[in-house]
């Protein structure tokens, strides 16, 4: 545990239990000045050490949590006795905040807006990638195929006129949507909180989840992981897809059956190109690493040097409005406790 550089008597105080390589990540030197400025600074390098945080809590008006932190419970607010909010530097809070911390007042954030444009330009990569199949072409060519066997691949198609499907009009998916209309798909979303005249208005055809499956080359999915969302594409789902369309996956591997969707990749029917896995880190030798059509990266679709800053940015802004007396701007209540992941 360390304090602030200038410790001034009676200003505020703030935790930032956020670990030392993430700090570096997320406060830019100027954000930080800004946090220093107005508060005396405990910093937890140990992060996930619970008695630390109970220790640093008596007497701290706000929390700034990144993930692995404790969740904060009914025997962490006992000693929390000036605690005003918890400003997270991710976007689930669940796995950080208890219903305790709602119903005693205090105000809980999140910083989901600042990841969005960075998942959604990877899904849109991955969306190109697939159609273009050039995940295809570099498997053969790295595992040794010769020229000619290396140039096969199913049919490929430009992104300009392809039916595109998102399931879940969540932030991400809405910045997804509007980068694949920008570049002439034709896009479908599916989700039962959004309206025919949200839909109008974002510029895309709302259908039920059959439909969007069965009409779309890509399938892109953007919902947050619920307990109603818990394996939202399983065997009967995947297999409405059409032959050759693929699956993207820059979301939470909660909303897909992995064993099913390995069972359709195995075939050939489907490609994938997924960034979220139900064992992380993915194993070495699983068998999605060695099928040619699929697409994997390593949970990295928001990790962007511009993402973390904003993330940052995000939590020392609310702390510092909780200072100035001013409402949050990206504040949740406990219906957030309902996302999972």
């Amino acid at each position: 545990m360390t304090g602030s550089a200038d410790p001034r008597p009676g200003r505020p105080r703030v935790v930032v239990a956020v670990p030392q390589r993430l700090r570096a990540r997320f406060f830019a030197a100027g954000t930080w000045a800004r946090l220093t400025d107005r508060a005396e600074v405990t910093v937890l390098d140990d992060h996930t050490d619970r008695d630390a945080l109970a220790a640093a809590l008596p007497g701290a008006r706000a929390l700034v949590t990144a993930w692995g932190a404790p969740r904060v419970d009914a025997e962490l607010l006992d000693v929390a006795d000036r605690l005003a909010l918890v400003a997270h530097t991710g976007s689930a809070v669940a796995p950080y905040v208890t219903e305790e911390v709602f119903r005693r007042g205090v105000r809980v954030t999140q910083a989901g807006d600042a990841m969005a444009r960075p998942v959604a330009e990877v899904a849109l990569a991955f969306t190109l990638a697939l159609l273009h199949r050039v995940h295809r072409f570099d498997h053969a060519l790295r595992t040794g195929a010769d020229w000619e066997s290396a140039g096969r691949a199913p049919d490929r198609h430009e992104i300009h006129g392809s039916a595109v499907g998102v399931i879940g009009a969540s932030r991400t998916g809405r910045a997804y949507l509007a980068l694949c209309r920008a570049l002439g798909a034709r896009v479908a979303v599916t989700d039962p909180y959004l309206s025919p005249a949200g839909a109008e208005e974002l510029g895309v055809q709302l259908l039920p989840l059959e439909a969007l499956l069965e009409r779309s080359r890509i399938v892109a999915v953007h919902a947050p992981a619920t307990g109603e969302t818990r394996h939202l594409l399983g065997a009967r789902e995947l297999a409405r897809m059409p032959d050759g369309a693929g699956l993207v996956n820059t979301a939470r591997s909660w909303l897909v059956d992995e064993d099913a969707l390995l069972a359709e990749l195995r075939t050939g029917r489907l490609d994938a190109a997924v960034d979220v896995f139900d064992a992380e880190p993915l194993p070495v030798h699983h068998p999605l690493r060695a099928l040619p059509n699929v697409l994997l990266t390593p949970h990295q679709a928001a990790g962007t040097v511009e993402c973390r800053l904003r993330l940052g940015s995000s939590a020392v802004e609310e702390v510092v409005r909780l200072l100035d007396g001013a409402p949050p701007v990206h504040a949740v209540g406990p219906e957030a406790l309902a996302r999972l992941d």
